[in-house]
């Protein structure tokens, strides 16, 4: 095994030293990550269909494109972000200055996962060493050629000593946790998250979990052709055409009121033909599934006889190479696997409601998904589903696409995770503010220390309050 002491001692050397504070390392970082993305597009591509077989246009616009306009983001905002801010204070601090500091956390741990193997690491580097951390990288495991491919070259376009490179599986993880770091940030199962928990317990280290769970499409009827058309590209988008469903945000299962349903089946039907043709792995348009443990996994959930009966579309497997078409079931028990554990693959179950305003108790009675999706022009539903729902996002007539914006924070809530980043959200992930005040030896306010009397307390209370005229009467001694 590698000789981690060796490894965590260099980053803290690399770190105290004060070099990753510095502007000028974290922008040379930032523009090694896009030199890097830049120079090696096409081998991110092959890596990448080597592990899951995704088309080249899917990994630019999941991973590689994403990840140059985040760097480019830091890059062009980093001079704000690292900027002391200053903070107001009230008048009875008078005389004294407050500022905000963004300081680095220090050595960091990031644990990516899978299913975007190059996103999923990189996205939360960027904003590591965007706020000056020295950072441990540990791709996973079940993704070999992209887990090589970050360890050779990452360490060749940054700065090897303060941001490494560790890959390994289980033996590897379970010894980086036993670790002190300044935070962890993990993203993947609930089970290992669980672990991950236990594990920094110990030295109270902070946490951020990115998890998943089962993320609803709620699926009004539509009358207009354009927006049945539309939709249903946004469904399937979300649905197969994200890693072959292998997507912690994309869509789990649909709720539809059930006189809409056999509309939905068959827009559900013909749109997956004309998006992925009539024999899907033929078109090299969706990608496969991880390997042949997540295979039987989703093999069982539909061999289950009651699942399997529930099939309106799709369902061929070829084991060989790894494939499972886009498949629709119309119903299964609620009961079934299918429907209690996150699927993460190309299975999509349809649930039907006596109304469509049932979609909310229907989530609420499950744990907080990540992402809730409603394709409804219904704005009573929205605003129900705004405040009565609780998720780690909302998205209206779409699928997906909070992933690539910058402005909004992601992340979960209760079971699907906590903590955020994207954006300027991934550099406070890795950023302690802290406060720094400042007080002038001019004055005092003598009422705030012993000894204790009435007039003191009578004070206080009018400085707290803000009342500065009944601050004035009590002190001339006008009022009590």
């Amino acid at each position: 095994m590698r000789d981690l002491e060796t490894d965590l001692e260099e980053l803290r050397e690399s770190y105290t030293s004060g070099k990753t504070k510095e502007a000028s390392w974290r922008k040379s970082q930032l523009n090694g990550l896009l030199t890097l993305l830049k120079e090696k597009e096409k081998d991110i591509f092959n890596a990448l269909e080597h592990d899951l077989g995704k088309h080249y246009a899917e990994a630019y616009r999941d991973e590689v494109g994403t990840l140059t306009k985040s760097v480019n983001l830091a890059l062009s905002s980093l001079k704000d972000w690292m900027a002391v801010k200053k903070a107001k204070l009230p008048l009875p601090a008078f005389p004294s200055t407050a500022k905000v500091f963004p300081e680095p956390l220090g050595v960091v741990l990031i644990f990516s996962t899978w299913n975007f193997p190059f996103g999923l690491s990189l996205e939360p580097l960027i904003g590591a060493v965007a706020a000056g951390n020295a950072v441990v990288l540990k791709p996973s495991e079940l993704a070999p050629a992209s887990s090589s491919f970050l360890a050779t070259n990452i360490s060749t376009y940054l700065d090897k000593k303060a941001v490494k490179v560790i890959e390994g599986g289980q033996v590897v993880g379970e010894h980086l946790l036993s670790y002190k770091w300044d935070k962890i940030f993990f993203t993947g199962s609930t089970r290992v998250a669980r672990a991950v928990l236990t594990a920094a317990v110990k030295h109270i280290t902070p946490v951020t979990l990115e998890l998943g769970g089962k993320c609803p499409a709620i699926f009004d009827s539509f009358s207009s052709s354009w927006d049945k058309e539309m939709v249903i590209k946004r469904v399937l988008g979300g649905k197969f055409g994200t890693c072959a469903g292998q997507a912690c945000i994309g869509i789990d299962y649909i709720l539809v009121q059930e006189g809409y349903a056999p509309t939905l089946v068959e827009l559900l039907k013909n749109g997956t033909v004309k998006m992925f043709g009539e024999n899907p792995k033929e078109t090299k348009s969706m990608a496969r599934i991880i390997n042949k443990q997540h295979f039987s996994r989703l093999k069982n959930l539909l061999d289950d006889p009651s699942v399997k009966s529930c099939i309106v579309h799709g369902g061929g497997m070829d084991e060989h190479n790894l494939f499972i078409e886009p498949t629709i079931l119309m119903n299964p028990p609620l009961e079934a696997s299918i429907m209690t554990d996150e699927i993460f693959g190309p299975l999509l179950p349809i649930i039907t409601l006596k109304k469509i305003e049932d979609s909310i108790g229907f989530i609420n009675s499950r744990p907080k998904p990540l992402a809730i999706y409603a394709f409804t022009r219904n704005e009573t539903l929205q605003k129900r589903i705004v405040s009565e729902t609780s998720s780690g996002s909302v998205t209206f007539n779409d699928a997906v696409i909070q992933y690539a914006a910058d402005t909004v924070p992601f992340g979960g809530v209760g079971e699907s995770g906590f903590g955020s980043y994207h954006g300027k959200f991934s550099f406070d992930a890795f950023t302690h503010e802290k406060p720094i005040l400042s007080r002038a030896m001019i004055s005092e306010f003598w009422f705030r220390f012993p000894p204790w009397n009435d007039n003191k307390l009578a004070l206080t209370k009018k400085a707290y309050s803000f009342d500065y005229f009944g601050f004035v009467l009590v002190l001339l001694g006008l009022k009590k």
